[in-house]
Order: structure tokens, then sequence, then C-alpha cells
């Protein structure tokens, strides 16, 4: 961490409005390259890692091109179609687990990475189990993402990142975006010698803002015993109950 940062940091956690520490993150590193080799985006997640523990908040980054993970949409591929393991379960289960989820992505063609992808992908495959509250399970989960390459593409990919987290069920706070983008073309990235890119104040602005606005929502849900169910139950609304829709069948 940069010592400009540090001092942000600093000067952040001694006039923090709210405790955090029962909050818990999950940065889902999507790089393309396995432990322990160098990934740049794993980096910047240490930047945000930094802040959240400066806060006494519980924080874990798993890459999981480490696991075997089968494409696909079902919830357990192990001795199925001819897999013999699926890790994902277990990935799985530390989302359940969290509070936060950080989505982390290197740039390839302007995309997010196959990992990333793939990871959306087997997420989705869970969507249609419920909450206790019988929302859709993802209800009351925060999540965000962090970028990084050597061409442009941060918002791009973001705007489908986010997109799908919302889309699933989960809340995504003001400014839940943030990365780094060297010079187009052929490059250093960002943890190389002279990249420019931990010292980046715009970068650095935008992750510091990224990771209170994760905390500050996060911080109000859980309070609130999470998103109110109310309008939003998948079997109360199959059951007839359509909440506060007007059927022309019904018009009198």
């Amino acid at each position: 961490m940069t010592q400009q940062l540090q001092n942000m940091t600093d000067k952040q956690c001694n006039n923090a409005p709210a405790s955090y520490t029962d909050l818990s993150v999950l940065m889902l590193n999507c790089t393309l390259t396995r432990s322990p080799s160098l990934s740049h985006t794993e980096g910047l997640l240490k930047v945000a890692e930094g802040i959240f523990q400066a806060n006494g908040v519980a924080v874990e980054i798993l890459r999981p091109v480490d696991f075997e993970i089968p494409a696909g949409l079902a919830q357990d591929y192990s001795g199925v179609d001819g897999y013999y393991r699926d890790d994902w379960p277990k990935i799985q289960a530390k989302i359940d687990a969290c509070d936060i989820l950080i989505i982390g992505t290197s740039v390839w063609l302007g995309e997010k990475s196959s990992v990333c992808n793939r990871v959306l992908e087997r997420m989705y495959g869970y969507t249609h189990n419920f909450n206790d509250k019988g929302q859709y399970r993802d209800y009351g989960k925060v999540g965000a993402t962090l970028i990084t390459g050597n061409e442009d593409g941060v918002k791009h990919c973001a705007m489908n990142i986010l997109f799908s987290l919302s889309h699933i069920g989960y809340t995504v706070p003001p400014q839940a975006d943030a990365g780094w983008m060297g010079e187009a073309g052929p490059g250093p990235s960002y943890m190389d010698a002279g990249s420019g890119g931990p010292e980046n104040d715009f970068t650095n602005r935008n992750t510091t803002f990224l990771v209170w606005n994760c905390l500050h929502l996060a911080r109000m849900i859980k309070d609130a015993g999470g998103i109110p169910a109310h309008g939003n139950q998948p079997d109360a609304w199959d059951a007839g109950c359509k909440s506060d829709f007007a059927s022309p069948e019904h018009r009198r």
C-alpha cells in the first residue's frame, strides 16, 4: 500500500461511523494465472483488502483458476457429464457465507476473463433456490468489482459484472467499480515496476470509495435484517399473491 493510500486509510478508519467487525468479504480473483504466480488483479484487490482489514473486516481472496470448475449451470458436476470432480460447491459455500462479494478480473480482448464468465455462470446455477425469507437466495448480499489490464475495458466489464450480480439478487452500492488500465497496447501491467498503477490517485480514490460504500450498504442491510420480504417472494407470486399488480381480469 502506498503511503498516500495508507494516510487516507488511517484518516478514514479513525473516523468510522460504525463498527464493521461482524462483516466478511470474499474476493474472487478471476485471473487466468494460478497461485502462487504474480496476479496483477490481486495487487489491486489487496489495496481494497487493506482498507477492509483496517476496519476489522474478515477478508478472503480466492483464485477460482486454482480449482476444478466445470462449465455449466448445475450445482454439482461431480460424477456427472464425464466430470470426475467439481470444486464449485466449496466456493459457493464461501459465497453464501460472506456479506460482501467482490469479483476481480483482468481484461482480455475488451472482455472480462473466461474464468470470470464461468464464475458468474456457476453462481447463476444456484439462483432458483430461496433464502429463509422466501426471496431469491442472494438478496441481502452486497456486490462490487475491481478490474485491471493494459487495454481499455474497465467500464464495459464492470457494466456486465454488476448487472449480473444485481440480476441474481445482489445489492450494488454507488461507485461499485474501480480499476486500473495502463496505456493502450503492450506495456507494463499494474504490479510491474514503473507502471504507476499502485500510485494512481484516481484508482486509489475509486477503490477506497468502493470499499466504504460496500461497508455502509452491508451495515445498513445487516442492521435491517436483510431486504424486506414483501412483494418479492416467487412462491407467494406463484400462489396468487400478486402484490399491487393490477390485473385486467379483476377490474370493475
